[in-house]
């Protein structure tokens, strides 16, 4: 899928990125999965699970108006109980009588668990993007750390299911790199 204008500082380079981090965010597989593989203690802390005003460059990837609500989903994953991903997930909000149903009723799973294990779900290519502390996903991101950084990598891609997008977005806190890569 090529994205449009209003998506164009989201990029498919990851340049200028810390080089221990590339390999999180350029992994196609189950960012859960992953991350359980490294840590003794995975959880999921639901943040926010409903309707919500989207970001314009998300209605624009997605093709929902701007001005409509869509639903949404955000959480921090914990590593041995340690915030190392900020996840925020959104679709229209019609998917999820459809396609996305399984959506509102994940709680304290995550999505990987429904993502990587369903034979229909398919994934578009990964875009990445520096947040700057002034960006809405940064501040999210960051309402748990104690000392945020300057910026946030973040990436994200549409998956499909029935012809269906949800637009998954994660972004990488500073503890995701003391887990093995």
């Amino acid at each position: 899928m090529t994205f449009c204008r209003s998506d164009a500082f989201w990029r498919s380079s990851t340049q200028g990125s810390d080089l221990l981090l590339r390999p999180w965010l350029h992994d196609h597989g189950s960012l859960t999965g992953r991350i359980v593989a490294r840590c003794e203690k995975f959880s999921v802390q639901p943040v926010k699970n409903g309707l919500a005003r989207i970001a314009y460059d998300e209605a624009a990837v997605l093709g929902i108006a701007p001005h409509r609500l869509a639903w949404s989903r955000e959480v921090f994953l914990y590593a041995d109980g340690q915030p190392v991903v900020f996840a925020h997930s959104t679709c229209a909000v019609q998917q999820l009588r459809g396609a996305w149903r399984a959506m509102a009723g994940l709680g304290n799973r995550s999505l990987g668990s429904l993502l990587f294990t369903h034979p229909l779900v398919s994934r578009q290519p990964l875009h990445f993007k520096v947040l700057p502390a002034h960006h809405p996903l940064y501040c999210r991101a960051a309402a748990v750390l104690s000392a945020p950084p300057a910026r946030l990598w973040a990436r994200r891609s549409l998956f499909y299911l029935n012809n269906s997008p949800l637009l998954v977005t994660e972004v990488f806190l500073p503890e995701i790199l003391r887990l093995r890569a």
